[in-house]
């Protein structure tokens, strides 16, 4: 099961890196700062869909907010992108794909992107745009961020380039993923599935809930907890419970928290969590009941 997976899911990060990669030389940060600048803050589909496209390192959000801040992008579609960007990553709707199949990865991402697009509508004309800190609008510092998310060397081919780039972001999560990898293969190879079962199946009605509260504070990367997840639902956890973890864990972080603080007051810090939250809760519920 390890190797399988190690090889599988190594090949799909690659595959799909690259293709963003490429994807993101004709539409940069620049490029997506004046399309949500234009909508006045109207544009929510589009800032959901760019978000998608357009997967943050954590290094790179809080310059790339500065940013959209600056531009003067609406604080709705602003939302809008900062909640779809981590849920929606490529890598993620890829891996999911692979790991649970197509129609749990359209579930997903219908929920994903309809929740962060309420849920920006919703904090802008509730007035939370209030809760921006006012030093969040001066100028960031996006040199060394950028060099450091991005890998700013100059390469002769942008081909070449994009796939260095992406050699070095796999060399990045290369830990992570065999991580998560590992310890799935263990808790596949030696947990009890009575315990699981008992604990986490749908029989449970507290299993949503829990794993969406777990799975908050961890700081997990989605290459890492999509196949810790897929051992879980195979020892019997139930796949609304998996759904949640998966939610909770890469919509929001401790370390996420911490940087999102340079910009926003603590008000809008916990509208964050409790949109991450109440959409983990509601789609691991959602799902059980309509599977």
């Amino acid at each position: 099961m390890f190797a399988f997976l190690a090889v599988e899911l190594t090949l799909l990060f690659l595959l799909i890196s690259y293709l963003v990669g490429g994807l993101q030389e004709y539409i940069p940060p620049s490029k997506i700062q004046s399309i949500l600048s234009s909508k006045n803050g109207k544009g929510y589909i589009i800032a959901g869909l760019l978000g998608a496209i357009t997967p943050f390192c954590s290094c790179s959000t809080i310059p790339f907010l500065k940013g959209l801040l600056r531009a003067k992008a609406g604080f709705g579609t602003m939302m809008v992108f900062l909640f779809a960007s981590p849920l929606l990553n490529p890598i993620i709707i890829g891996l999911f794909a692979v790991t649970f199949g197509v129609k749990v990865t359209v579930f997903y991402f219908a929920i994903a992107m309809g929740v962060s697009v309420i849920a920006g509508y919703t904090l802008e004309k509730l007035g939370f745009e209030q809760y921006i800190k006012a030093e969040a609008y001066l100028l960031a510092e996006e040199q060394a961020c950028a060099s450091s998310c991005s890998g700013n060397v100059k390469q002769p081919n942008k081909w070449m380039r994009i796939w260095r780039s992406t050699w070095k972001d796999f060399h990045k999560v290369l830990p992570y993923l065999i991580g998560g990898i590992a310890l799935g293969s263990m808790i596949y190879g030696f947990m009890p599935t009575e315990f699981v079962a008992s604990v986490a199946s749908d029989s449970n009605p507290f299993a949503v809930p829990i794993a969406a509260i777990i799975g908050i504070p961890l700081y997990i990367r989605a290459e890492a907890v999509i196949p810790l997840s897929a051992a879980l639902a195979a020892k019997g956890m139930g796949l609304g419970a998996v759904m949640a973890l998966i939610i909770g864990s890469a919509g929001a972080s401790l370390t996420e928290v911490i940087l999102l603080k340079s910009i926003f007051e603590n008000k809008m810090i916990a509208a964050f969590l409790v949109v991450i939250l109440a959409m983990a809760v509601g789609s691991g519920f959602l799902y059980r009941f309509l599977f």
